[in-house]
């Protein structure tokens, strides 16, 4: 059997232009990152109507290789093209973290992939590098404030922000910078978090143009002065430099899948920490130039969807016309109880004891945003076809419409039937009404606990001391009409990993909490989830290599 990689090198790839031309894009605003790559200038398309159905694709808890989202969002969106549908993808940017970590690359699998897989996987056009760049760049300037006279009166103790790196590495998490005397800074606690993780990227993939990105930039906050007034990068003098750096990053990537789709694949927040949404300009250029917008939300629907919905759509407009949610045969059968290693085998109580993580999801989508939802039953080569019949049958008694994905092995035509499903669900929902988990009014510990109740199941939160105090200060700054975002395990719809299926009656913990100003929402965490992970065991990175005629080997 191929491989991702194998397959990626063996597509006919068109040249950048032509999919701009196919997509609509003006050749004057198209400025090409090689044969295959192109920036988009999204200002010339402002005064377009945002006319396409959204589609979001999410999906149920996933095991940690993860459940084919985006292979499913692109298999999708080549769907429609393949019924005639004028479609377009809104993606995310892979990070370094997981691809020499533990999940591999972010551009699908077998015949449903974005290309030129290799580089978007490893650099792709720089983007995070400029968003690492911003954020030290800023990290920088409050030190070296401080050191030249620290006119602000900033407390080095109560520094809060942090730098970051696009790599996995457990060593930065906590550090102590400055040392060796006087001539190299104030010595002070520190730490790095992915980049993926850090304020920076929620705030550039938030932000609607480049004068809201750097008022947008000039609101973080970094610091606290020795009276305990919040500091931020605009006193700093940051927001200026740091919006020039990230300028070209600005615009969106265009790019195409195996089956000729264009695709937007701006910023990459991850979804357990951060809002796990590809950036707002690319989203909104999407539904300038197509008529279905297929986007995704990272991890599952208790986090991305949540995210999506409860900040990117209500901070700029947004709301999807249906919900794609994705499962598979394995995912079900690990949610029920199946020892790893044994998901390809026949097990049918497993997989019968799965479908309440499935289902789960779905009383959530209906009941608490009121979306109309479609299964998308990602296939598997050990699912058997008893297996998936199971699961649609099950899902027919609770009246939930159903389809296979066959992309990874077929592509688009693999995906037909999903894809007439899915527009004819999104054409049933012309103008869909937001549902927001909860209301912008409420304080911020209500938030927390509407997200809590409604979305985990939980029975109730319990907040750690720092927690409270955290709280109680972002209010008393002015921030309790943030939004939240819940910083929690992928693996389960409570705050420990281990608890499998759909939890409920537990108490949902909150240690700490963190304002992101730029991008406008308070970060909650909960149970043990870290901004900056660590490499496993067995690094993807020990696998992957280059000869000597510059080939790559071992992305996956």
């Amino acid at each position: 059997m191929a491989t991702d990689l194998e397959i990626a090198r063996e597509a006919k790839l068109e040249p950048i232009e032509n999919i701009a031309r196919t997509a609509g894009f003006l050749p004057e605003t198209v400025s090409p990152y090689g044969r295959y790559v192109a920036k988009i200038d999204q200002r010339a398309y402002a005064d377009l109507p945002q006319r396409a159905k959204l589609v979001l694709v999410t999906a149920i808890n996933p095991t940690p290789a993860g459940e084919g989202k985006t292979t499913v969002s692109v298999a999708l969106a080549d769907g429609m093209r393949c019924i005639g549908k004028n479609a377009m993808l809104a993606l995310r940017e892979p990070s370094l973290g997981p691809v020499f970590g533990m999940k591999g690359g972010a551009t699908g699998g077998g015949w449903a992939q974005v290309v030129p897989m290799e580089s978007i996987n490893l650099h792709f056009t720089g983007d995070l590098h400029a968003i690492t760049a911003a954020n030290n760049l800023l990290c920088a300037m409050v030190d070296n404030h401080i050191q030249q006279g620290n006119a602000l009166g900033i407390d080095p103790r109560r520094v809060c922000f942090r730098h970051c790196l696009d790599v996995n590495d457990r060593q930065l998490r906590h550090i102590v910078q400055g040392l060796g005397g006087t001539q190299n800074g104030t010595p002070r606690e520190d730490g790095f978090d992915i980049t993926a993780a850090s304020e920076v990227m929620a705030t550039f993939c938030l932000a609607s143009d480049l004068r809201d990105l750097k008022a947008r930039l000039g609101r973080i906050v970094v610091a606290r002065t020795y009276q305990g007034a919040p500091v931020t990068a605009g006193e700093v003098g940051a927001a200026g430099a740091m919006t020039a750096l990230l300028r070209d990053a600005f615009s969106p990537n265009l790019i195409q899948t195996i089956g000729h789709t264009p695709c937007l694949m701006h910023g990459g927040p991850f979804a357990n920490i951060a809002h796990g949404c590809n950036s707002v300009a690319a989203t909104r250029l999407a539904l300038r130039m197509s008529d279905y917008t297929v986007t995704e939300a990272g991890f599952g629907a208790d986090l991305g969807a949540e995210k999506f919905l409860d900040i990117k759509c209500r901070m700029n407009g947004l709301w999807p016309n249906v919900i794609v949610l994705v499962a598979t045969v394995r995912a079900l059968k690990h949610h029920g109880g199946a020892a790893k290693g044994t998901y390809a085998e026949p097990n049918p109580e497993a997989l019968k004891a799965g479908m309440a993580n499935l289902l789960s999801h779905v009383k959530n989508i209906r009941e608490v945003w009121q979306s109309p939802v479609v299964v998308a039953l990602n296939r598997f080569a050990t699912d058997t076809a008893e297996e998936l019949d199971l699961v649609a049958s099950l899902l027919a008694e609770q009246g939930v419409a159903c389809a296979p994905c066959n992309g990874w092995a077929e592509g688009g035509k693999g995906t037909t039937e999903l894809a007439k499903l899915v527009c004819e669900a999104a054409d049933a929902n012309p103008a869909p009404v937001p549902s927001y988990t909860y209301p912008d009014e409420a304080p911020l510990k209500d938030k927390i606990r509407a997200v809590a109740t409604r979305i985990y199941h939980a029975a109730e939160v319990s907040f750690a001391p720092q927690a409270l105090k955290d709280l109680a200060q972002l209010e008393a700054d002015g921030y309790a009409g943030c939004p939240v975002c819940i910083a929690k395990t992928q693996y389960s719809m409570s705050d420990d990993a281990s608890r499998l299926g759909a939890p409920e009656g537990y108490t949902l913990t909150i240690r700490s909490a963190r304002l992101s100003a730029g991008a406008g929402f308070v970060v909650a965490f909960a149970g043990s989830i870290i901004a900056m992970p660590g490499l496993p065991k067995v690094p993807a990175a020990l696998g992957i290599d280059v000869d000597e005629q510059g080939e790559i080997t071992g992305l996956f």
